[in-house]
């Protein structure tokens, strides 16, 4: 625990601009969120109270994350392994598990819905960078790849049970990250992607009815038979219509006449393009990359290798839903439901950002530069 001693100048040794970085995202999505529900038009601010009221809460969880130095909880990797894996099985369980988009993710409370794998991210992060820091360097040969890939194996596999291949993916980018940082050798980086390219015929037969339907819409984007492709056309209206400078914040028409689907969450990054055009498309894209760069930078002055794994990871799952949102709502990529961090309506996804942006910190005021 942090004595009080030394509490003053653990505070100076955060990143504030990371902190304000994050900040300038809500507050710029928070003015989004009111188009995208029509809070202006209907005196109704409930979606944005709880987002709000979401955030607060948020700050209070990473506060106290902070409280707790990171290696005090990389001591109980362990455990964090084992719960993580029962928080992902215990969804699967008909009476306790719930099905949302055609994922059996989330865990039945009555009242409360929530979807485990969103904690096992924080959780699976502390755990698994424990497990790949006693590799550092070793990763050049099958023999000490092995072991490592075997501990996360059985996430990939109830991810894939579920089904919910897009957290799968996420799952998968943070143990790319963390094992591209302890050294994996390029030669077999290669050979995965050729890998990966060659089984890709086998692996869409495995796939979920409703996610081959999803990339049969990415192959076929031009035929709106295709389940999805209704929300990425008229996404790819919405921008184009914004041109360089927008239709001006609440004056988009495929937001505001709600043609775009899932405006608040999934496809908010389309009421950005419209309302706010290419100008605020840009700020947004720069306001992320800002955050991507200090990130790194807390992971290079990581007083430790398990520092610099934890926020690695969480870096990587940061970057790969940034680009998988932005991505779908442009056609670039197939649509999948990742939100866009800080920014998309949801209080789950939101506490989640912001407990693993309290990993970062945790590491960041802990630091001491060391050169690697």
């Amino acid at each position: 625990m942090i004595e009080y001693k030394s509490t003053v100048k653990l505070i100076k040794q955060l990143d504030w601009k990371l902190i304000a970085t994050v900040l300038a995202i809500f507050g710029f999505g928070l003015v989004v969120l009111s188009s995208a529900t029509h809070a202006h038009m209907t005196g109704n601010y409930g979606q944005i109270y709880k987002q709000g009221l979401g955030f607060g809460l948020g700050m209070v969880m990473v506060i106290g994350i902070l409280l707790i130095d990171y290696n005090f909880l990389g001591k109980y990797y362990k455990a964090l392994y084992i719960v993580s894996l029962i928080l992902l099985a215990i969804v699967l369980i008909p009476v306790i598990g719930a099905s949302r988009g055609g994922a059996r993710s989330w865990l039945n409370l009555g009242p409360l819905d929530f979807q485990t794998s969103e904690i096992v991210k924080f959780t699976f992060i502390l755990s698994y960078a424990k497990i790949v820091e006693s590799k550092k360097g070793k990763l050049n040969n099958l023999k000490e790849i092995i072991p490592v890939v075997m501990y996360a194996v059985p996430f990939i596999g109830l991810l894939f049970a579920q089904p919910d291949l897009g957290t799968a993916i996420v799952f998968s980018c943070i143990i790319g990250g963390m094992l591209f940082t302890a050294g994996l050798d390029m030669k077999l980086i290669k050979r995965v992607i050729i890998g990966v390219l060659v089984a890709a015929p086998l692996m869409y037969m495995v796939m979920a009815p409703h996610q081959k339907e999803r990339i049969d819409a990415f192959l076929h984007p031009d035929d709106p038979t295709k389940k999805g492709n209704y929300q990425v056309m008229q996404s790819m209206i919405a921008i184009g219509s914004g041109g360089v400078t927008g239709k001006g914040l609440y004056g988009g028409t495929q937001s505001q006449e709600d043609f775009l689907p899932v405006q608040e969450s999934d496809f908010i990054f389309a009421v950005i393009g419209e309302e706010l055009g290419a100008i605020g498309m840009i700020a947004v894209l720069v306001l992320y990359a800002i955050f991507l760069i200090r990130m790194l930078i807390i992971a290079k002055e990581a007083k430790d290798f398990y520092g610099t794994l934890i926020v690695v990871g969480v870096m990587s799952m940061f970057a790969y839903q940034i680009i998988q949102n932005i991505g779908m709502t442009v056609a670039l990529i197939p649509v999948t439901g990742v939100t866009l961090p800080f920014i998309s309506y949801g209080g789950s996804s939101l506490l989640t950002s912001l407990a693993n942006l309290g990993l970062v910190l945790n590491v960041c005021m802990r630091r001491k530069k060391i050169n690697f």
